[in-house]
């Protein structure tokens, strides 16, 4: 059975099994994914898109948080980490982590770019090499600061705040065309503002001709050791796994943006591709995550307003962002001290209440992706080093400092050893003066890179700064696996960015 040109197969289509021959073949229909099978398409060349998940309707969109996980993420949602455990959640789903992110872009900063050229022998991979990149993007997906009229108290607050201390704060810069202020970002956007790959660069590759495959789970990369042929893998059942058939995809040109946690272990499984350098599946760094919550006299009605509408860039080099932030209450509850009577009085709150995170570049703390016996799924091992804890505790002072600028009577950090409420600034010194240990902090770190990290040198990474793999010649890599370092700010639109010049450089090779 073949799939026509300018069509979505999913699962309830499948018969029998699928043998499919195109020009390029693409694993992954997240940002970096569904990016090159655009832009591929729409220049001409024969594309097949390859999702291991289901495409999501808009009746299919659970507002129910744990309903939601279960269902858009892998492992549930309950994916973790081991030695420093902190969750991560990836998303196994047409889109991928565009359809349950808060669809923040923010252009890398010069001195962030410019340190990963000069520490990875980069030359073509400054702010002004991707200016051109980011724009082109930008434009498609509609990417623009977020109006005052769906910013919601809650990050208007936060601005308040940080013009109270002379701190600079911005709207931030999302791919959203019209927002309500509806705050379900995270649970997939009901009212289709949000630009998700899943309504926009999927459904323009499919005008073009892409071909498209949902519930394709990709297990092997298929040729020798210094030339790619294609890809199988099985057709599965979406949320049970079940394996209903089996498909394969030969091509010329092979693009791997499974995350960068998938792209490491499909590359092991397919007998160690591209890894000469040793380096794939190493160098694993996140943004760990921290946040308060701040108690106002007022109704502040977190409910409504962008999921992430401001952010402050004012301290990057001091190794943190900070940013509003909105999570269904069952999420927060999970990042709450007590129990009981004291959990449901503090949740009893949150109509009073604003939350703001900060996420961290912890550059020295580092792990790695390993491949289990069975199956997919990656074993992850990361450590908060203890030289990037005080950035942490740094970053909950700022957000305290500015919680009560804008007024706050209180302030709520979840970190044991210090008071459970600061009432005041002086109360939240203690942040300032204590020395803590990596276990004392409540983080979280969807963001993650470098799995399959881009370096000049052959010999100490996977790719090329233009996804090209080192080893092998048609086989690139576009996720997020391929940043070298930190990026400092939320990743998705450098992810696109650098997904949107490796789909150049394959066009113009073939």
């Amino acid at each position: 059975m073949s799939v026509s040109a300018g069509e979505v197969r999913v699962f309830a289509q499948y018969a029998d099994d699928v043998v499919e021959t195109a020009e390029v073949v693409v694993v992954g229909s997240g940002p970096g994914g569904a990016i090159v099978a655009k832009e591929l398409a729409e220049r001409g060349r024969d594309v097949v898109l390859l999702e291991e998940g289901p495409p999501f309707s808009l009746d299919d969109l659970e507002i129910d948080p744990a309903l939601s996980m279960s269902r858009t993420m892998r492992e549930s949602g309950l994916r973790a980490t081991r030695g420093s455990v902190m969750p991560t959640m990836q998303a196994i789903c047409l889109g991928g982590g565009s359809l349950v992110n808060s669809a923040i872009c923010v252009r890398a900063p010069d001195f962030v770019l410019d340190e990963w050229c000069e520490r990875y022998g980069l030359t073509k991979t400054t702010r002004a090499d991707l200016d051109p990149h980011y724009s082109a993007v930008g434009r498609f997906l509609g990417i623009a600061p977020t109006p005052d009229e769906v910013q919601g108290r809650r990050n208007l607050l936060f601005r308040q705040g940080c013009d109270a201390l002379g701190y600079s704060s911005e709207p931030i810069s999302r791919n959203v065309r019209g927002c309500r202020g509806s705050g379900e970002c995270f649970t997939g956007c009901r009212a289709r503002a949000k630009q998700s790959m899943d309504i926009s660069a999927v459904p323009a590759a499919v005008r073009a001709g892409c071909r498209v495959l949902t519930s394709a789970r990709v297990e092997r990369v298929t040729g020798s050791a210094d030339r790619a042929e294609g890809v199988r893998g099985s057709i599965v059942e979406p949320f049970t796994g079940r394996v209903a058939g089996r498909f394969e995809v030969h091509a010329r040109r092979v693009v791997l943006a499974a995350g960068c946690m998938a792209t490491p272990v499909l590359l092991e499984k397919s007998g160690g591709l591209a890894n000469r350098s040793r380096q794939v599946g190493r160098n694993l760094r996140f943004h760990p995550g921290v946040a308060i919550v701040a108690g106002f006299d007022e109704h502040v009605d977190p409910h409504f307003g962008a999921t992430q509408g401001y952010q402050s860039l004012q301290f990057l080099r001091d190794g943190y962002k900070l940013e509003g932030l909105w999570a269904p209450a069952a999420v927060l509850a999970v990042r709450t001290r007590g129990f009981g009577h004291v959990l449901k009085e503090r949740l009893a709150q949150l109509p009073h209440s604003a939350v703001w995170d900060a996420i961290g570049s912890c550059n020295r703390s580092i792990g790695e992706v390993r491949v289990r016996r069975r199956g997919l799924d990656p074993k992850l091992l990361w450590r908060l080093h203890p030289a990037d804890v005080p950035i942490l505790a740094r970053a909950l002072y700022t957000l305290s400092e500015i919680a009560f600028a804008a007024g706050a009577h209180s302030v709520v950090t979840g970190v044991p050893g210090v008071p459970t409420e600061f009432h005041s600034l002086d109360d939240a010194q203690v942040l300032r003066n204590r020395s803590f240990r990596p276990s004392d902090f409540q983080t979280g770190g969807n963001h993650a890179f470098c799995t399959t990290r881009m370096h000049g040198d052959r010999e100490r990474g996977v790719v090329d700064e233009f996804g090209r793999c080192h080893d092998v010649a048609n086989l690139y890599i576009a996720d997020t696996g391929v940043f070298p370092q930190c990026p400092s700010v939320n990743p998705m639109w450098t992810g696109m960015a650098l997904a949107h010049r490796t789909a150049g450089l394959i066009a113009e090779s073939l």
